[in-house]
């Protein structure tokens, strides 16, 4: 009858075995989705108040939707704030194009 392995000896042979000296690499982090937070700030410049102050929280919920490690919502609130930002651009840029058509049409002399 043979004795049974001791546990040092089973351990070193696990330890020594090319299983276990296989490198595990680290799951790779998703890269980060835009958020488009510049955009956003820009067009608050803009005189389309209630639509650029959406645009910046959506991309301010994109950034807090990557660290809480939602890659897909913050992608999806990125290309909200993207959309929402271009249209309050646009329509900021309508207003100020016909505020300036009716200034210069009735002012003048």
């Amino acid at each position: 009858m043979s004795e049974p392995a001791a546990s040092s000896e089973l351990k070193r042979a696990l330890h020594s075995s090319p299983e276990s000296s296989v490198q595990h690499e680290p799951p790779q982090a998703a890269p980060m989705p835009k958020s488009y937070l510049v955009l956003s700030i820009f067009s608050c410049f803009c005189p389309a108040y209630p639509i650029n102050i959406v645009a910046f929280v959506f991309s301010i919920m994109a950034l807090n939707s990557y660290s809480r490690g939602d890659i897909e919502g913050s992608r999806r609130l990125g290309r909200n704030a993207l959309w929402v930002a271009v249209a309050s651009i646009m329509i900021g840029l309508l207003i100020i194009g016909i505020y300036c058509v009716v200034h210069f049409t009735t002012h003048a002399l």
